[in-house]
């Protein structure tokens, strides 16, 4: 019941939102004030916050993220666990199946009147904006108002239609719920307080595994999506200003750029693969030979540019190791990669030297280069998720998938560089497997 009143509360702050965020972007549609412009997108958070919340709470439960968007459209930070607790729970009961496809009709209406207000702003900004787009953009708006007000009174009604019709159902469940719960305790009360103090530990320690998990999952689903998605709205859109344009020479250029976007699609595939069989693919120790390897991974990346006109220098003093060779596949690939990726082309030799050695007692694999290097601001966050210096270059998946693939073999990996120097990539690997 105080979950039903929170929604409806939370109703009320969303149709605020956006009804003020209408008013602000008419305004600035007519004035062309900055500041009406910065209140229309303050307002829009709130209801795009509860947006946010209800996609996240359908894929994922409760998490940071699911409470950050609540919060974000002004719901009280007291009704969080009421208000997940009820979605989590009960979104498959008709009531609120029915609430929550309002509520999701209703986030459709607002990402329409966010496009119209970039619109809008686009054309002001350029100094486009004649009286007939201003005749338009209101007609959209007040349309979208429209609507958004009949969803956000469906909202309301459906949420009062089910609390007046479960609240004697409650009374009679909670009353028989209290007697079972009185004679359970009676019963089971000494018998419980000893598996809560056995299990009390063990589910602290999962429930931290599960955050963290949940987190990177949620992490990766968002950038994946959207990483996968840019490439394609991009061709696109190329296809579109291709089909209009009769320059031979002109076309060639956007058929190269369209071989850019596919490339770059295709690199963020391959990590996403990697990535898997990283996750999920048990650690295979065999005899793996590291020429084969290195020779297999030049070969494939050739195609990036600039590829043929690197010098690879090889020093191979350890050739057959004992270890996985998927995981050594995939660092050695990536490092290749990456190395290649950001040669400095104003360099009169493009280098790249790999080599394999044994020192103290442990396998060593060393790539280094005289690219670009990493800046210093930088070095300290290369292997986290989606981290990348330049979004052109890689999907920022590949440090971390080589650092998850170094952990998995139970080594470890260093590296060292200086700007518009270069960069050194050490891998190392024990000897013996687990030692």
């Amino acid at each position: 019941m105080s979950a039903n009143r929170a929604y409806v509360n939370g109703e009320s702050h969303y149709s605020k939102g956006q009804k003020d965020a209408s008013r602000h972007l008419l305004t600035y549609l007519y004035t062309k004030d900055q500041n009406q412009w910065n209140l229309y997108l303050e307002e829009l958070k709130v209801p795009q916050g509860d947006g946010i919340a209800r996609i996240t709470l359908l894929k994922a439960g409760d998490n940071a993220a699911a409470r950050k968007g609540l919060l974000t459209g002004l719901n009280n930070e007291e009704d969080l666990d009421d208000l997940i607790w009820l979605f989590v729970n009960f979104k498959e009961v008709p009531f609120l199946a029915k609430a929550i496809h309002e509520w999701e009709q209703g986030d459709k209406l607002i990402n329409q009147l966010f496009i119209i207000g970039q619109q809008i702003d686009s054309k002001i900004k350029c100094d486009q904006l004649t009286d007939a787009d201003q005749q338009k953009f209101l007609q959209q708006i007040s349309n979208i108002s429209d609507k958004l007000t009949i969803n956000e009174r469906n909202f309301s009604n459906t949420l009062g239609e089910g609390t007046r019709t479960i609240k004697d159902l409650l009374i009679i469940i909670n009353i028989i719920f209290i007697l079972i719960i009185i004679c359970s305790v009676s019963l089971y009360y000494s018998i419980m307080v000893k598996r809560l103090i056995v299990s009390k530990k063990e589910i602290e320690i999962k429930n931290e595994n599960l955050i963290l998990v949940n987190h990177e999952l949620d992490r990766f689903v968002y950038s994946a999506s959207h990483d996968l998605r840019s490439p394609i709205t991009s061709l696109k859109g190329l296809i579109q200003i291709t089909q209009l344009e009769d320059d031979v020479d002109q076309i060639k250029d956007y058929l190269n750029l369209m071989h850019q976007s596919l490339c770059k699609q295709d690199q963020f595939i391959s990590d996403i693969i990697d990535y898997s069989k990283n996750k999920r693919i048990q650690t295979i120790i065999e005899p793996v030979n590291l020429k084969e390897l290195f020779d297999e991974a030049i070969a494939q990346l050739m195609h990036i540019e600039n590829a043929n006109k690197i010098i690879f220098t090889k020093e191979l003093l350890l050739d057959q190791i004992q270890s996985d060779r998927l995981r050594l596949r995939i660092i050695i690939s990536n490092l290749l990669s990456n190395a290649i990726k950001y040669a400095d082309n104003s360099k009169q030799e493009m280098l790249i030297s790999i080599k394999t050695y044994f020192d103290g007692g442990f396998h060593k694999i060393e790539i280094s280069d005289n690219g670009i290097g990493i800046k210093e601001e930088f070095r300290d966050h290369i292997f986290e998720m989606y981290f990348g210096t330049n979004k052109n270059k890689g999907s920022g998946l590949g440090l971390y998938i080589v650092k998850e693939a170094v952990e998995n073999i139970k080594g470890n990996i260093s590296v060292s560089s200086k700007s518009n120097i270069g960069s050194k990539f050490i891998v190392t690997i024990p000897n013996a497997y687990g030692a």
